[in-house]
């Protein structure tokens, strides 16, 4: 079916706004993101109707909504437990969207490497320039890293030159981090954990207060607190108290997307609601971009 521009372009816009929304979508609302009149998109809205394109809902809170024609159409597959491909911009997650589809379109040039992904969502605050993050995918766990070079409403696709393409571990996490079930008690000095930590060539350790997790201390901490002369430090005073904690039968792709919600660096590794190891963003990440080759240190502790 041979569809116009901007009947592509309302379209796409409709399966974005009624994905963020979870409901029918008002035409006022279509005209806004795309910069047209109301009575613009009612008018192509009766032809998309008549298409088989869209359907209308009555009420108060009605609207229109997609049929399954549209996504045909607009080559978006409509999974009903779809799992989401997150995407960043510029270090930050962009919310109410996600990626349906990832292309390469150079690859042969030595110098230049360009892919497109086509995005259920509004993509018009990304600009030529800004650093995008796609991924990990569901499956293949693919990440990739670039910077974006055009922008087409129309189809709702960006194009950017790529700059890392990785594939993370689908391995667990329990399977990276060694199992010794030790911790650093909460009154620990710091000249007694930086002990614990070399003694056991680690980078982190959960610390407790006998019965709970109540923070982490890294080796930076450690070795910030000796540099300023606080040997008889208590722990306590030096770690993080943002306690993220993850189960280690998850996959390393779920640890991943936790230091991108939290924006912590340091993560607690639990195996059957006992700490079972620490691992770091540096462990995880080759870079502080976010993206690279994903390799765990075992990080355990000793009480």
């Amino acid at each position: 079916m041979k569809l116009t521009s901007i009947q592509i372009e309302i379209l796409t816009t409709l399966v974005s706004l009624f994905r963020k929304k979870g409901g029918a979508v008002k035409g006022d609302e279509i005209a806004v993101v795309i910069d047209r009149t109301p009575g613009t998109v009612r008018n192509h809205m009766q032809a998309l109707r008549a298409l088989g394109m869209i359907e209308s809902v009555p009420g108060p809170k009605g609207g229109y909504r997609p049929t399954s024609q549209t996504y045909d159409a607009l080559n978006i597959t409509n999974l009903p437990n779809k799992t989401e491909t997150n995407i960043y911009r510029n270090g930050k997650l962009v919310e109410d969207a996600t990626a349906c589809e990832i292309s390469f379109t150079t690859v042969q040039d030595p110098k230049t490497c360009n892919g497109r992904v086509k995005v259920v969502g509004d993509i018009r605050n990304f600009h030529d320039g800004d650093i995008i993050k796609i991924g990990p995918t569901p499956n293949n766990k693919l990440v990739i890293r670039g910077k974006v070079i055009g922008r087409d409403d129309t189809r709702n696709i960006l194009v950017y030159a790529i700059s890392d393409v990785i594939t993370l571990p689908k391995r667990r996490i329990r399977e990276c981090v060694n199992n010794s079930h030790t911790t650093i008690d909460v009154y620990t000095t710091v000249k007694e954990a930086a002990d614990i930590l070399l003694k056991n060539e680690i980078n982190g350790a959960p610390v407790t207060d006998k019965k709970n997790i109540v923070g982490v201390v890294a080796l930076t901490d450690i070795l910030r607190a000796l540099i300023s002369g606080f040997v008889n430090q208590k722990v306590w005073n030096i770690m993080s108290g943002d306690v993220i904690s993850i189960d280690g039968d998850e996959s390393i792709s779920s640890v991943a997307k936790l230091f991108d919600q939290y924006h912590v660096n340091n993560i607690v590794v639990v195996v059957n609601g006992k700490p079972y190891g620490v691992v770091s963003k540096k462990d995880v990440f080759r870079d502080q971009t976010g993206i690279g080759e994903s390799i765990i240190t075992p990080t355990l502790m000793s009480a």
